[in-house]
């Protein structure tokens, strides 16, 4: 049986700075995680890229590859979008793919990917009527959505903690590929 293969893609948001730890659980739990990124997350993590990408033993995405180029990843089994920007969930919902993990995402819906997304954005985001609807969108077209009660609650604007950014609750979203078979 091969290893189940999970894009963990991440935007720019604080809790992506754990995002090394967060590779060697879900690889404990029997993923091989291949790692996106948005652009600016890309440059956060620059003086790290090469150890992530020895981590997870592929490259680390974070644009689109130029045609004729072959893809270096495996094709996933799963997606886990963590942590997802305001920003990152309104161009997924809305399908503006000009970032190449927003293009990776919105073709997965097309292709049934089983996807899960966590928020990291703060109230004042939550209070712009675009998240809710975004987020309905997004659950409307199958990706669950790791928001509220067992999942990301937003904070007052400069006061989260990235430290306790619920990263356990992204990965369990899609555990059920790894185990699909039904609890009764």
């Amino acid at each position: 049986m091969t290893t189940p293969t999970l894009y963990l893609f991440s935007s720019a948001a604080p809790p992506v700075f754990d995002v090394a730890r967060v590779i060697e659980e879900a690889q404990a739990n029997g993923w091989d995680v291949c790692l996106g990124l948005t652009p600016t997350a890309a440059r956060w993590l620059a003086d790290s890229l090469d150890g992530l990408a020895a981590l997870t033993g592929h490259p680390v995405r974070w644009d689109y590859r130029l045609p004729g180029q072959p893809d270096v990843w495996p094709k996933p089994d799963a997606v886990v979008v963590a942590p997802a920007t305001f920003n990152t969930i309104n161009q997924w919902a809305l399908g503006i793919t000009d970032k190449w993990l927003v293009g990776v995402v919105a073709e997965g819906i097309g292709k049934g990917i089983p996807m899960a997304m966590m928020p990291c954005v703060n109230r004042a985001y939550v209070a712009h009527p675009q998240f809710e609807r975004s987020i309905d969108a997004l659950r409307s077209a199958g990706v669950r959505v790791v928001y509220g009660e067992g999942g990301f609650i937003a904070n007052e604007p400069g006061q989260g903690d990235p430290a306790t950014y619920p990263w356990r609750s992204a990965l369990d979203a899609v555990a059920d590929v790894l185990d699909p078979t039904p609890t009764v």
